[in-house]
Protein backbone atom coordinates (compact mmCIF):
# COMPACT_ATOMS: atom_id res chain seq x y z
CA UNK A 1 0.00 0.00 0.00
CA UNK A 2 2.06 3.19 -1.23
CA UNK A 3 0.80 6.12 -1.46
CA UNK A 4 0.52 7.60 -4.88
CA UNK A 5 2.96 10.37 -5.47
CA UNK A 6 2.38 12.95 -7.97
CA UNK A 7 -0.06 11.71 -10.63
CA UNK A 8 -1.30 9.65 -13.58
CA UNK A 9 1.22 11.32 -15.97
CA UNK A 10 -1.60 12.46 -18.07
CA UNK A 11 -1.46 15.96 -19.43
CA UNK A 12 -2.53 19.39 -17.51
CA UNK A 13 -5.86 20.98 -18.83
CA UNK A 14 -5.67 23.89 -16.52
CA UNK A 15 -3.80 27.46 -18.16
CA UNK A 16 -0.89 28.62 -16.37
CA UNK A 17 -2.10 32.75 -15.86
CA UNK A 18 1.16 33.33 -14.11
CA UNK A 19 2.88 34.45 -17.25
CA UNK A 20 -0.57 36.77 -18.60
CA UNK A 21 -0.55 38.78 -15.42
CA UNK A 22 3.12 39.72 -15.79
CA UNK A 23 1.84 41.05 -19.38
CA UNK A 24 -1.18 42.66 -17.87
CA UNK A 25 0.87 44.41 -14.87
CA UNK A 26 3.31 45.40 -17.62
CA UNK A 27 0.73 47.30 -19.88
CA UNK A 28 -0.75 48.59 -17.11
CA UNK A 29 2.56 50.69 -16.10
CA UNK A 30 2.83 51.78 -20.16
CA UNK A 31 -0.36 52.95 -20.21
CA UNK A 32 -0.31 54.75 -16.67
CA UNK A 33 3.08 56.26 -17.96
CA UNK A 34 1.87 57.60 -21.47
CA UNK A 35 -1.62 59.21 -20.33
CA UNK A 36 0.03 61.90 -18.26
CA UNK A 37 1.99 62.79 -21.81
CA UNK A 38 -1.05 63.72 -24.13
CA UNK A 39 -1.82 67.35 -25.31
CA UNK A 40 -3.42 69.95 -23.65
CA UNK A 41 -6.65 71.95 -26.02
CA UNK A 42 -5.71 74.79 -27.50
CA UNK A 43 -5.85 78.40 -25.64
CA UNK A 44 -8.94 80.23 -26.54
CA UNK A 45 -8.44 84.35 -26.96
CA UNK A 46 -12.11 85.82 -25.45
CA UNK A 47 -12.50 89.63 -25.69
CA UNK A 48 -12.85 90.84 -21.93
CA UNK A 49 -15.52 93.45 -21.31
CA UNK A 50 -14.41 96.70 -19.39
CA UNK A 51 -13.56 96.49 -15.75
CA UNK A 52 -15.57 100.37 -15.41
CA UNK A 53 -19.15 99.92 -17.05
CA UNK A 54 -19.11 103.51 -17.49
CA UNK A 55 -16.32 103.79 -20.06
CA UNK A 56 -17.10 104.41 -23.22
CA UNK A 57 -13.55 104.87 -24.66
CA UNK A 58 -13.19 102.62 -27.44
CA UNK A 59 -10.32 99.81 -27.92
CA UNK A 60 -7.70 100.75 -30.32
CA UNK A 61 -5.82 97.32 -29.15
CA UNK A 62 -8.50 94.87 -30.15
CA UNK A 63 -8.91 94.80 -33.53
CA UNK A 64 -12.28 93.11 -34.92
CA UNK A 65 -12.88 92.12 -37.92
CA UNK A 66 -16.59 91.91 -38.84
CA UNK A 67 -18.09 89.97 -41.69
CA UNK A 68 -22.09 90.95 -42.34
CA UNK A 69 -24.78 89.39 -44.34
CA UNK A 70 -26.15 91.22 -47.28
CA UNK A 71 -29.78 91.16 -47.91
CA UNK A 72 -30.56 89.27 -50.93
CA UNK A 73 -27.45 86.75 -50.87
CA UNK A 74 -25.06 88.65 -52.48
CA UNK A 75 -21.76 89.15 -51.50
CA UNK A 76 -21.09 90.12 -47.58
CA UNK A 77 -19.77 93.14 -46.21
CA UNK A 78 -16.53 93.50 -44.16
CA UNK A 79 -15.63 95.84 -41.29
CA UNK A 80 -12.38 96.44 -39.88
CA UNK A 81 -13.56 98.04 -36.31
CA UNK A 82 -16.51 99.45 -37.42
CA UNK A 83 -15.07 100.71 -40.37
CA UNK A 84 -16.43 99.29 -43.69
CA UNK A 85 -13.51 97.73 -46.33
CA UNK A 86 -13.46 95.72 -49.59
CA UNK A 87 -12.61 92.47 -50.03
CA UNK A 88 -9.73 93.06 -51.58
CA UNK A 89 -8.00 95.90 -49.41
CA UNK A 90 -8.50 93.70 -46.27
CA UNK A 91 -5.14 92.13 -45.90
CA UNK A 92 -3.04 95.37 -47.25
CA UNK A 93 -5.10 96.98 -44.21
CA UNK A 94 -4.21 94.29 -42.02
CA UNK A 95 -0.78 94.20 -42.76
CA UNK A 96 -0.50 98.06 -42.04
CA UNK A 97 -2.04 97.82 -38.92
CA UNK A 98 0.25 94.71 -37.60
CA UNK A 99 3.39 95.63 -38.78
CA UNK A 100 4.18 97.91 -36.06
CA UNK A 101 2.66 95.68 -33.07
CA UNK A 102 4.11 93.25 -30.78
CA UNK A 103 0.89 91.25 -30.17
CA UNK A 104 -0.68 90.25 -32.97
CA UNK A 105 -4.02 89.30 -32.10
CA UNK A 106 -7.24 89.66 -34.01
CA UNK A 107 -11.02 88.49 -33.59
CA UNK A 108 -13.17 87.16 -36.43
CA UNK A 109 -16.96 88.09 -36.06
CA UNK A 110 -19.46 86.84 -38.80
CA UNK A 111 -23.41 87.10 -38.86
CA UNK A 112 -25.26 83.55 -37.63
CA UNK A 113 -26.62 83.21 -41.22
CA UNK A 114 -23.43 83.06 -43.48
CA UNK A 115 -21.46 79.92 -44.53
CA UNK A 116 -18.21 79.26 -42.61
CA UNK A 117 -16.19 79.31 -45.84
CA UNK A 118 -16.64 83.23 -46.29
CA UNK A 119 -15.10 83.33 -42.13
CA UNK A 120 -12.59 80.83 -43.05
CA UNK A 121 -11.28 83.48 -45.72
CA UNK A 122 -11.30 86.14 -43.37
CA UNK A 123 -8.90 83.47 -41.40
CA UNK A 124 -6.74 83.37 -44.14
CA UNK A 125 -6.30 87.15 -44.60
CA UNK A 126 -4.95 87.01 -40.97
CA UNK A 127 -2.44 84.37 -41.53
CA UNK A 128 -1.50 86.43 -44.60
CA UNK A 129 -1.05 89.64 -42.43
CA UNK A 130 1.30 87.73 -40.35
CA UNK A 131 -1.18 87.38 -37.32
CA UNK A 132 -0.45 85.07 -34.77
CA UNK A 133 -3.27 84.49 -33.07
CA UNK A 134 -7.19 84.91 -34.45
CA UNK A 135 -9.79 84.08 -31.91
CA UNK A 136 -13.87 83.99 -32.85
CA UNK A 137 -16.64 85.90 -31.92
CA UNK A 138 -19.78 83.71 -32.09
CA UNK A 139 -23.31 85.23 -32.03
CA UNK A 140 -25.06 84.15 -28.86
CA UNK A 141 -28.04 81.68 -30.04
CA UNK A 142 -30.82 83.70 -28.59
CA UNK A 143 -33.13 80.96 -25.90
CA UNK A 144 -36.77 80.50 -27.31
CA UNK A 145 -36.59 80.85 -30.98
Amino acid sequence: MGMGGGGTGGAVSEINVTPLIDVLLVLLIIFMVIVPVTPKGLDALVPQPPKNKTQDTPNDRTIVVQVTSRPGGGEPGYKINEQDFAKASITPKLTEIFSTRQEKVMFVKGDKDLDFGKIAEVIGFGHSADVTNIGIITPRVEQGQ
